[in-house]
């Protein structure tokens, strides 16, 4: 098996994942972007279409670079505020206890036929909800 230095030599670059706010109109528009690849005849990731705007953006001149960063609004930075829900009812509470409690009306028993004992497996306990998983590094 021979070695080939062009491979030793190239390396993938890194990838860095992110986040951020994109208005709905702005995240639409990538959707259309997609749309008008696939009709010239090539497929393309929202991904794909952010690395070819910084693409251009790089090409372009220092008059246009500021008229395009100029034309694109600000916008607050951190996640969008969580809408609230309208007032949604209280949790039930569990009935108050009676201070002289009645006690239940006697029923007459009658007998029922025995049922066969069924074998039935134990059925494990659910894990606590309050315990998390250790991240993975």
């Amino acid at each position: 098996m021979t070695d080939h230095p062009a491979k030793a030599d190239r390396k993938k670059p890194k990838l860095v994942r992110d986040s951020f706010t994109i208005p709905k109109g702005e995240y639409a528009a990538i959707d259309l972007l997609k749309t008008r690849a696939v009709a010239l005849g090539t497929s393309v990731k929202k991904s794909e279409l952010l690395r070819a705007g910084l693409l251009a953006l790089q090409g372009m001149n220092d008059a246009g670079f500021k008229q395009a960063i100029a034309a694109v609004p600000q916008l607050k930075t951190g996640r969008p505020a969580a809408t609230t829900v309208e007032a949604s009812p209280p949790a039930p509470q569990a009935p108050a206890q009676r201070s002289s409690p009645r006690p239940a009306p006697a029923r007459a028993r009658t007998a029922k036929p025995a049922k066969p004992a069924e074998a039935k497996a134990p059925v494990p306990p659910a894990p606590p909800s309050s315990r998390r998983r250790k991240p993975t590094t």
